[in-house]
């Protein structure tokens, strides 16, 4: 067997098992994620909408929301951008007065680069809010320095779903999708 027909084969080889490995994906999708059991703990402030904080251990520990990106609102250097105060808005109406768990991802590191717990968080009634914010449209899918973590596929289908179904920031009537433009 000549060399060319060779990687001619090994390719073929290739794509039909990417394939197989794609049709299996598609046939026995990921079980929806599960709350993590543990203790609940109270939700004290919301600054935006990825970022809350929580008492645990008796202080005030503030968390960011992993694999979700919201349009800014408090960052100093930008103006607010374009559905920032209605993600934040949702966040606050979601959470506040309420309690969570949380569950960390070993791949995303403890904290972020502003000392923030990186988390993922359900409210005590089983929403996955990280989830949550992006199915609705108030948050892109957001991966970190090119890091995949535990929900990204849900995440990212999330995501597609809310632009083709032009939800929240990908309506045409707020911002298509481009929340980097001022509110």
């Amino acid at each position: 067997m000549r060399r060319s027909q060779a990687r001619r084969l090994v390719s073929a080889c290739l794509m039909l098992l990417s394939l197989a490995v794609a049709w299996q994906a598609l046939a026995y999708p990921a079980p929806p994620p599960v709350a993590p059991s543990g203790d609940t703990l109270p939700v004290v402030e919301v600054y935006d909408g990825d970022t809350i904080a929580v008492t645990l251990n008796g202080q005030k520990e503030r968390i960011r929301l992993i694999g979700v990106d919201t349009p800014e609102t408090k960052d100093p250097r930008k103006p607010v951008q374009c559905f920032g105060r209605e993600a934040s808005e949702w966040t606050k109406h979601t959470l506040e007065k309420r309690t969570v768990r949380i569950e960390t991802d070993p791949s995303q590191g403890e904290r972020d680069k502003y000392g923030r717990m990186l988390a993922f968080v359900w409210r005590d009634d089983g929403l996955f809010v990280n989830q949550a914010l992006i199915e609705e449209g108030y948050a892109h899918e957001y991966t970190y320095a090119s890091v995949p973590y535990k929900y990204q596929e849900a995440f990212q289908k999330a995501e597609h779903d809310a632009d083709v179904g032009e939800r929240g920031l990908w309506s045409p009537s707020s911002c298509s999708g481009d929340t980097k433009k001022a509110a």
